[in-house]
């Protein structure tokens, strides 16, 4: 059975919160016990129906608000699939929490309210879900109960929003009436829109198509850890010495001839081991140990891929970067540690070509930094090189963590657009 992630998205109080609890509820994925601590809460506060925004809305300043602040990832299953899902907050102030939930997602559900149409957060969230490059979008028009279930209304949101994703890169786009709060083509078909022919969101949710999406061309193996089982009892270990990572790209089967970055060395693959076992192939997203048939001095953050199928190997990088840090803004000349796979080196901006407004998608060439939340085009300088792909080729070869040098806090994430 495969695992389908998906992250909300959207505006404030357009029912991110809620329609999760709603799926829970209503495909049986809750204890006793949370719904009764969940009518117990409701009651408290003077609410006539369980609140199953409640649900996954667990911070104490969360309930208090009643807005989401933190990414909360919930888990449930149905016979024909299993799901994480990522829920993500709303405001403005923690759009780097939404980066961080849809970052490893595969489809992300943007939801709208009926009344209110597209917001500049709808957009923003719209457009960073295109960003971090998730394969499938579904725009969920809520609320539809407080709209009179009106056909125009959510006709008129899905032209919009169309016209809004004509100037972004999305392979799958779905419009999906729904209500929330009373269940409406959230599990459902719902009796109350019988103009929409279309599936309920679980339904599109257990059948959209996922397997493709992985890069299973490019083999990279990123290598995390080098095992020496130091254990002079056991000769048969006396020789072992194995590689530990997950795999980026490509499938990889034992007799693979592969070559080693830095170094160009090409050696063959012994062995796939996952937990003591001999494995006849593995693929993304596994974790997995090589066996090589050749002792080639290999250590954490190299890389594992084939001769004529490289990463490039680069210390120029140019990246679309979501700015997380409050603390400072990203300008030229600001010093960087990066993060890439398992591969961790300094770095300083060179250059900043341009700020993205989200809603226009207007490119402010004159900008000369980038403030908390802000996205925008960087090339940075590396001290040491990395083995990287177009971030839209591979999610995991391409993408950068930036961490303040001095903190150590994490204050960006990147997109590789281009490496030279």
């Amino acid at each position: 059975m495969d695992i389908l992630r998906f992250a909300t998205a959207g505006s404030v109080d357009d029912g991110k919160s809620t329609l999760i609890g709603r799926l829970l509820f209503d495909s049986k994925a809750i204890f006793e016990d949370q719904l009764e601590a969940v009518e117990r809460t409701s009651r408290d506060r003077g609410e006539e129906t369980p609140n199953l925004a409640l649900l996954t809305d667990g911070l104490r300043a969360e309930r208090e608000q009643g807005i989401t602040i933190d990414v909360a990832y919930r888990y449930f299953a149905t016979p024909r699939r299993k799901f994480i899902i990522a829920d993500t907050p709303g405001h403005i102030q923690y759009t780097r929490n939404m980066v961080t939930g849809a970052s490893t997602a595969d489809l992300a559900v943007v939801l709208v309210d009926a009344r209110n149409g597209l917001t500049e957060q709808s957009r923003r969230h719209a457009f960073l879900a295109t960003l971090l490059q998730v394969p499938h979008l579904v725009l969920a028009v809520n609320k539809m109960d407080l709209v009179n279930y009106d056909q125009a209304v959510f006709e008129k949101i899905a032209a919009e929003f169309t016209a809004f994703a004509a100037k972004l890169d999305i392979g799958d786009l779905t419009f999906i009436p729904i209500s929330a709060l009373h269940g409406d083509n959230v599990v459902q078909r719902s009796t109350n829109m019988p103009w929409y022919d279309g599936p309920s969101l679980l339904h599109h949710l257990e059948h959209v198509h996922i397997a493709s999406d992985r890069n299973l061309i490019d083999v990279r193996f990123p290598v995390q850890y080098v095992i020496r089982p130091h254990q002079a009892n056991d000769p048969s270990l006396h020789d072992y010495r194995g590689y530990a990572g997950e795999v980026a790209g490509g499938v990889i089967r034992p007799g693979d001839e592969v070559m080693h970055l830095p170094s160009g060395f090409t050696t063959t693959v012994r062995g796939v081991e996952l937990a003591g076992q001999q494995l006849d192939e593995a693929y993304p997203p596994m974790s997995v140990t090589l066996l090589l048939s050749d002792d080639v001095d290999i250590s954490r953050g190299d890389m594992i891929c084939r001769p004529h199928n490289r990463p490039t190997v680069t210390q120029d990088v140019e990246a679309m970067v979501c700015w997380m840090s409050s603390e400072r803004p990203l300008a030229p000349r600001s010093r960087l540690v990066v993060k890439h796979t398992s591969r961790t080196v300094k770095a300083i901006v060179r250059d900043l070509h341009y700020r993205i407004d989200v809603n226009t998608l207007h490119r402010d060439e004159e900008a000369t930094q980038l403030s908390l939340n802000e996205v925008g085009r960087v090339t940075l300088r590396l001290t040491q090189p990395i083995f990287s792909d177009p971030y839209s080729r591979n999610r995991l070869t391409g993408g950068l963590i930036l961490i303040d040098e001095a903190t150590n806090a994490t204050a960006g994430a990147a997109m590789i657009t281009d490496s030279r």
